[in-house]
């Protein structure tokens, strides 16, 4: 079982690590410093998908953890 567990996080863990990247990626280097463009928008399709798997990712992440000190 905690292999399994393990196995599983390092899956999600890659997974989350992907969806970060493509979701930043138009951002470039400012948009890590949090160097955005001065305006508000709301996300509309696939960027609002982006970010909802990126909370989900992350979430399932912390999860596994516990669960990997719990056993």
């Amino acid at each position: 079982m905690e292999t399994f567990l393990i196995f599983l996080q390092i899956i999600v863990s890659l997974c989350l690590i992907i969806q970060i990247l493509m979701q930043s990626e138009g951002a470039g280097v400012s948009g890590v410093f949090g160097g955005s463009g001065g305006f508000y928008r709301s996300k509309k399709g696939v960027e609002k998908v982006f970010v909802f798997l990126t909370i989900f990712l992350g979430f399932l992440f912390l999860v596994l953890s516990l669960l990997q000190v719990v056993i």
